[in-house]
């Protein structure tokens, strides 16, 4: 009786612990990956910008976020809609991160609706409509470029097998070291980045950035769980399935909370500065990654291909 009732114990936490270990893999993978997004939104928004190649400008059409809207659109295109099948297979949570965490949160689209805002508000409509077209139709051509060209790459590849260090490994081993690995920079990039904000912070610097980086993950996190509405549809009989009301929550909810910073900043900007660099690094951060391109250009692209392809046209308008 005790060997049957141990051999039990073991056999339900073996049939556990892989379903918690995924699940803390998921966060951790969205965490780690939102960060190394809001790196590369940053670091494209400096390389387009003013000071070094001089194509996007806040006053504009083309924003300061757009080449991190177009790259990771077409990104999108390769891991999200292509490859995303194949990489699942050697990792789900890998996927996850790579299409919701990175590309998630290398895109935004608080970041792009700020822009048309501030056009808007200093009288420049005509500037502030072109934004948003402009915006959409090269996130849609990046998509679906980057679509084409990941058929043809994937159609040169195609007879070519996975290798054999990942097949011979088991799930669980893979899911073990994975997440173990995402826990160790984890620590390290956020313990980085709590001392770099305390240092700017103290000597009153700027350190937008830093927390940013710091707040992004907990942006990746919600949009991920509002992204379990998609598909339910309204009410009780479930009405407008079609519509991804998870994906359409996140937008505004980050673009509204945006605009809200915006004015708070705008409003302390002669007082607290220390206020503007919490608030402009919660704007980087955790708005950009809770707002979403990519994934809504990847759901646009996915009704085109539909039965329904004119629904496509609405959810984009």
């Amino acid at each position: 009786l005790i060997s049957v009732f141990f051999s039990s114990t073991f056999m339900q936490e073996e049939r556990e612990a892989p379903r918690i270990l995924a699940y803390t893999t998921y966060l951790l993978s969205l965490a780690v990956f939102g960060i190394l997004g809001v790196l590369a939104r940053y670091g494209l928004k400096i390389l387009f910008g003013p000071k070094v190649v001089g194509l996007t400008d806040d006053k504009s059409i083309l924003y300061p976020d757009l080449p991190a809207n177009v790259v990771g659109s077409f990104l999108m295109g390769w891991f999200g809609l292509v490859f995303k099948g194949d990489i699942s297979e050697i990792s789900d949570q890998l996927a996850i991160g790579l299409t919701t965490g990175f590309l998630g949160s290398l895109t935004t689209f608080s970041g792009w609706n700020q822009s048309a805002l501030i056009l808007s508000s200093e009288g420049q409509w005509s500037f502030a409509v072109l934004c948003m077209l402009v915006g959409f139709m090269l996130a849609v051509s990046s998509i679906i470029l980057g679509v084409w060209t990941a058929r043809a790459f994937k159609f040169r590849v195609s007879n070519r097998r996975p290798s054999k260090l990942l097949t011979s490994w088991n799930k669980l081993n893979r899911l073990v070291t994975f997440s173990l690995t995402l826990l160790i920079l984890l620590v390290l990039l956020w313990g980085a980045f709590a001392a770099l904000t305390g240092m700017r912070l103290t000597k009153g610097n700027d350190g937008e950035l830093y927390v940013g980086c710091l707040a992004g993950p907990f942006g990746v996190v919600l949009r991920w769980y509002l992204a379990r509405l998609n598909g339910l549809g309204l009410g009780r009989r479930g009405r407008l399935k079609w519509v991804p009301f998870g994906t359409l929550a996140a937008n505004v909810l980050a673009a509204s909370a945006m605009a809200a910073l915006a004015a708070a900043i705008e409003r302390e900007a002669a007082g607290m500065r220390t206020f503007g660099t919490v608030a402009g690094g919660l704007q980087l951060g955790l708005m950009g990654c809770l707002s979403t391109v990519s994934t809504l250009m990847a759901e646009v692209y996915a009704m085109g291909e539909s039965l329904h392809p004119s629904r496509s046209v609405y959810y984009g308008a």
